[in-house]
């Protein structure tokens, strides 16, 4: 008789976790935005993980730290640390250049990019309104880089090769879900990102004075946590109970972009913002409506 109200609790947890995540995720690309105008991003990249490192060791020091650190597929964690840090390295680099909420609106082409590199890597069979859904995608990402037209940048570009290499790592991810622990990704994600993007610090390296080590520590931290803020939302609820919430990371940028840097998204922009938003909220609609249907008739 109380599983209906545990499940729901866990729910509502879940989605305060998902709306803390997502939070989170602008004011780090803010912060990494503001460093990137005075130092290389290598060295904001590696302090982004470095930092994240130190959440990780702090978690790690009350468990059985060894216990973690094995992966039963540890090319596949590496491939995935890989893909995360070119896809962080990327939207840095173009956070340097592009308005913050453009970059976010762009870069949530990659759960759409996802499904359709779901049906190489997993096999899985994408029917036609996926095709649609994904197209739609495609051209409102146009939309928003309006390659050839005045106010464009290259830049955008960046972001679009990020979103890829952002779905890709999402795939992984769930493909090291059915038999890695997750602290075991966490520990791959900070350990790899810090030792690939610290070798180039001894030809480009910056000191930064003691306001931006403290700017770069908050971020990396933040960067820890939301990842596990992420892991621990998941392990409440299912992705399409919390998918919708995370398109709040829109707002959270669009405000950060204006207060911070006076930017703020003009009328096409906006348009399609909006049109990614629905894309990938008919996705997961359909995802749940398909599941209710597979419940009922009993499969």
């Amino acid at each position: 008789m109380t599983h209906a109200p545990t499940e729901a609790r866990a729910r509502l947890i879940a989605i305060a976790l998902m709306v803390a995540t997502v939070t989170i995720f602008p004011v780090m690309d803010s912060m990494a935005k503001h460093l990137g105008k005075t130092y290389p991003i290598p060295e904001v990249v590696w302090a982004r993980y470095a930092f994240h490192m130190i959440f990780v060791g702090a978690l790690f020091a009350r468990r059985d730290a060894l216990r973690y650190l094995k992966s039963r597929n540890p090319r596949l964690q590496l491939l995935r640390a890989v893909l995360i840090l070119c896809a962080t390295g990327l939207f840095f680099t173009a956070l340097r250049f592009v308005p913050l909420a453009n970059c976010i609106a762009i870069n949530f082409m990659a759960p759409l990019l996802a499904v359709g590199f779901s049906i190489p890597l997993l096999g899985e069979k994408v029917e036609r309104h996926r095709w649609v859904v994904l197209a739609i995608g495609f051209v409102a990402v146009l939309v928003i880089v309006r390659p050839g037209f005045a106010g464009f940048h290259p830049a955008s570009l960046l972001v679009c090769v990020s979103a890829a290499c952002y779905g890709m790592y999402q795939i992984i991810t769930r493909k090291l879900a059915s038999f890695d622990h997750p602290l075991t990704t966490l520990f791959y994600t900070g350990a790899v990102g810090t030792l690939i993007a610290g070798l180039a610090l001894p030809f480009l390296w910056v000191a930064p004075d003691w306001r931006d080590w403290a700017l770069m520590a908050t971020m990396g931290l933040l960067g820890g946590l939301s990842h596990y803020l992420l892991i621990q939302a998941y392990a409440r609820a299912s992705p399409a109970i919390l998918a919708p919430f995370s398109y709040c990371q829109i707002i959270v940028g669009t405000a950060l972009g204006y207060l911070w840097f006076g930017d703020f998204p003009d009328e096409l922009t906006a348009l399609g913002a909006t049109a990614i938003v629905g894309c990938g909220l008919y996705l997961v609609w359909r995802e749940a409506r398909g599941r209710d249907d597979k419940v009922r008739r009993g499969g």
